[in-house]
C-alpha cells in the first residue's frame, strides 16, 4: 500500500533529521534504528484515515417493487468483493429477518414497522470496516433522508442505486414470479406500492451520487456501468484534493450522547448537592467571613471564596455548572463518571466564579 505524497514530504525531512542526529548520537544516546521506526510509524498514522476511509460505506438500493434491486445488490456485493480491498460488505433486506413482503407492506403500520427494523439494524451495522447495502423499496424520499443522516451521523461514504424499471416490466416480472411460486407482491399491494413511489433526484442531497440501472433494457451485470461506477466510488482513496468522492461528515446534531451520560449526571448531580452543603455549613461555622482554604474532604482542592454566597446563588451556580458539563460532553472530553471527579471540577469552577467575587 502506497503512502501519500504529503507523507513523502514527511519522510524525506525526516531523513535530514536523523542525519544530523546520527551525528549527534553519542551526546544523544539516540538508537537510529528506533528514531526510523518512530518516523516510519508517525507517517502510517497520518496517512491510515486517508487510506480506510473507502472500506465504510451505506448504499441505498431502490425502485420499483420487482425492478431487480436484489439481483442488483447481489451484484454489487460480488464485484465489491472482487476489488484488492476484499473489504467486508453485508446486505440488509426484508428475508435477512424472514418477513413476509406482503404481510410487510399490507397496511400502513406494518410498513412503518418494517422501514423501522431496517433503519434500526442499519444504524447497528455502520462501522469502519464494512459496506452495507440497503436492499428494500426505499420508495419514499423522506425514508431515504434518514437512511442519509445516519450514513452522515457515521461519518461515511454515501450512495444511491436506482433500478429505473417501467411499470409494464415490473408487473410482467411479479406475474412471473408468482407462478414460479416465487415471492411475489398481491396486486393490491403491487398496485399500492407503483402509485406511492418517489423517484430519486440527483439534485436532492439525499439521493446524491446517484447509479441508475435499467434492468429491462440492459439487464444486470457485474460490467453495468452503474456497477462499476458504484464500485469505483466506494472503494476510491481520498485525500485532502478529491473533489469527486464525498465523505459525509458528522455535526453536532448528529451526534450521539455518550453511553455513559446518565451515570455521568447522576454522579454530577449527587456530587455537587454535597459541595453545596458543605459550603453553607462551612459558611455558617465562619459566621458571613471569608472562606479561604477551607477543606471540603480528603482529595478535594481547598475553597477559596472571597465574599459570603447564598444559598440561591449557590443553587444558581451549581446548575450552571451541570449544564456546562453536559454540553462539553458532545465535543469536548467526557463528563465525570464519579463522584470525587465531579467534586474536584466543581470546587475548582466555584473558585473561578467567585474567587475574585
Amino acid at each position: 500500500m502506497s503512502l501519500g505524497r504529503d507523507t513523502y514530504k514527511l519522510l524525506r525531512h525526516a531523513q535530514v533529521v536523523v542525519v544530523f542526529l546520527g551525528l549527534c548520537s553519542n551526546l544523544l544516546q539516540f538508537e537510529l534504528k528506533s528514531l526510523c521506526r518512530l518516523f516510519l510509524i508517525s507517517a502510517w498514522v497520518i496517512s491510515s484515515p486517508v487510506l480506510l476511509q473507502f472500506q465504510m460505506a451505506l448504499v441505498v438500493i431502490c425502485g420499483q417493487p420487482c425492478s431487480g434491486k436484489s439481483t442488483a445488490a447481489a451484484c454489487l456485493a460480488e464485484a465489491l468483493q472482487e476489488v484488492e480491498s476484499k473489504p467486508s460488505v453485508r446486505i440488509i433486506n426484508e428475508s435477512s429477518f424472514h418477513l413476509n413482503r406482503n404481510e410487510s407492506y399490507a397496511n400502513m403500520p406494518a410498513e412503518k414497522n418494517l422501514r423501522g427494523v431496517l433503519r434500526s439494524e442499519v444504524d447497528r451495522s455502520l462501522s469502519r470496516d464494512n459496506i452495507i447495502i440497503v436492499d428494500s423499496l426505499n420508495s419514499i424520499k423522506g425514508y431515504r433522508y434518514e437512511l442519509w443522516c445516519l450514513a452522515r451521523a457515521a461519518g461515511t461514504r454515501y450512495c444511491v442505486v436506482h433500478c429505473d424499471v417501467e411499470e409494464a416490466y415490473c408487473r410482467k416480472w411479479n406475474e412471473e414470479r408468482r407462478n414460479k411460486s416465487e415471492p411475489a407482491y398481491h396486486d393490491k399491494i403491487f398496485d399500492d406500492l407503483v402509485r406511492r413511489f418517489e423517484r430519486p433526484d440527483s439534485r436532492n442531497r439525499w439521493d446524491s451520487p446517484l447509479f441508475e440501472l435499467w434492468p429491462s433494457r440492459d439487464g444486470i451485470e457485474k460490467p453495468s456501468a452503474a456497477i462499476v461506477d458504484a464500485v469505483t466510488y466506494l472503494t476510491k482513496k481520498v485525500d485532502s484534493k478529491t473533489r469527486d468522492v464525498k465523505v459525509l461528515q458528522p455535526t453536532i446534531a448528529t451526534q450521539s450522547a455518550r453511553v455513559t451520560e446518565a451515570n455521568s449526571l447522576y454522579e454530577i448531580d449527587r456530587a455537587t448537592l454535597e459541595v453545596m452543603n458543605m459550603i453553607m455549613e462551612a459558611q455558617s461555622l465562619a459566621m458571613g467571613g471569608p472562606l479561604n482554604g477551607v477543606s471540603l474532604g480528603p482529595g478535594l482542592p481547598s475553597i477559596d471564596i472571597s465574599r459570603p454566597i447564598g444559598l440561591p446563588e449557590l443553587r444558581k451556580l451549581r446548575r450552571t455548572f451541570i449544564k456546562l458539563t453536559g454540553q462539553s460532553s458532545l465535543s469536548g472530553p467526557p463528563p465525570p463518571s464519579d463522584a470525587d471527579s465531579a467534586k474536584r471540577m466543581f470546587v475548582d469552577y466555584l473558585n473561578r466564579e467567585l474567587g475574585n467575587g
